[in-house]
């Protein structure tokens, strides 16, 4: 079984709710347990984990998670991310499967920045980076990112948005993903 962690912040709901979509994908792969983490709860207990990190430490996969505030990840996303230098410092999360999500109010608003920033972080892990995988048709991919998920809100409420196309793609992603991690995972 290979198990995965969402590893996300939030500002006003609705990173949450791609992180939810995201999950929903992994979910109904075969043979993959998800983790949805709330980075500002990384200290305490989730799930049978005494601790967010604790679980991001058993998982075969981690997917990060932020919106893009001022054209990066949001402040208590990078606060997580600074936190881990201790795991870097002892590689504990080299050769995990990674990826990255971002959702911002309009279409572009510097998405790409943060989405790579959020490779940089798996990077500076020696972690494995899986792209969205999910071409622009239209509907899906909308926005047009391929390092990584990059959707948006239109500055709405998170009960309106973002859309059904957009949860639609963060699910195709998390479907990638997860039979990304089981194929990392069974050729170990």
């Amino acid at each position: 079984m290979s198990s995965i962690t969402i590893a996300y912040h939030s500002g006003y709901g609705h990173t949450k709710k791609v992180a939810e979509a995201v999950a929903g994908g992994i979910a109904s792969v075969t043979g993959v347990t998800v983790t949805i983490l709330d980075v500002t709860k990384v200290e305490e207990p989730i799930g049978e984990f005494a601790s967010g990190w604790e679980a991001l430490q058993a998982s075969d996969g981690i997917l990060f998670g932020t919106p893009t505030y001022m054209a990066g990840p949001s402040a208590p996303f990078k606060t997580f991310a600074d936190s881990t230098v201790k795991i870097w410092f002892e590689r504990k999360w080299k050769d995990k499967v990674a990826g990255g999500f971002t959702n911002s109010g309009s279409n572009a608003g510097d998405k790409g920045s943060t989405l790579s920033a959020l490779f940089a972080l798996a990077a500076q892990h020696e972690m494995i980076w899986v792209t969205l995988g999910v071409r622009n048709d239209g509907t899906t991919n909308k926005n047009g990112y391929y390092q990584g998920l990059g959707t948006q809100s239109d500055n709405a409420s998170p009960e309106e948005t973002p859309n059904a196309a957009e949860l639609d793609t963060s699910s195709q992603f998390g479907v990638r993903f997860g039979e990304a991690v089981n194929r990392w995972v069974k050729g170990a």
